[in-house]
């Protein structure tokens, strides 16, 4: 018996059950994964970039989400020492053209609270990047790598050690609802 079961041991799952299992310890929480090992799908197979929140329109439900969840990340890395690296990122207008939506990335990062942007001049950007080919850049110091396998390889460990519990090679066939319970058919 459980109070919450969650389906899929990828890092929104993951995350899910840790922040439900802090939140009300004595709950019992589940999570239940179809594949042998957690993060088998999106979460192991990403590019493993850490978004800033450029590109979303300032004060959207996109925007506050990318960057709470920015900083949720970079303190639970700090925390438990799960590897990082803020190396950022050069944005390159190839065209006199693309100015103006480079400009607007500029601006809106602005907005959604990224600092030290830098606006770099073709020349400038040949010293980041000597094959690059463009008329503009910014660089975006807040953007990172990380290997989202190892981030969710610790929410399951910290999931795990405040006594949720994770199933793998365990596929969800049905449901059954049994008032007022919901039977989980695997």
């Amino acid at each position: 018996m459980y109070n919450v079961v969650i389906i899929g041991g990828g890092i929104v799952g993951l995350a899910s059950a840790l922040k439900i299992k802090e939140a009300n310890p004595r709950y019992r929480v589940a999570v239940v994964e179809k594949e042998k090992a957690i993060a088998q799908h999106q979460t192991g197979h990403n590019s493993g970039v850490i978004h800033s929140g450029l590109y979303y329109k300032p004060g959207s439900l996109k925007a506050k989400n990318c960057i709470d969840g920015y900083n949720q990340l970079i303190r639970f890395c700090e925390e438990e020492g799960v590897n990082y690296e803020l190396c950022g990122k050069i944005v390159v207008a190839t065209s006199q053209e693309e100015i103006p939506y480079l400009d607007k990335l500029t601006e809106r990062g602005r907005e959604n609270g990224l600092t030290n942007l830098k606006e770099l001049s073709s020349e400038e950007l040949k010293e980041h990047e000597p094959h690059v080919n463009g008329v503009k850049g910014l660089f975006v110091p807040q953007t990172g790598i990380i290997d989202y396998k190892e981030v969710a390889a610790k929410y399951a460990e910290k999931f795990q050690h405040f006594g949720g519990e994770i199933f793998t090679d365990t596929k969800v066939l049905d449901f059954k609802k049994n008032d007022p319970l919901v039977e989980v058919i695997t």
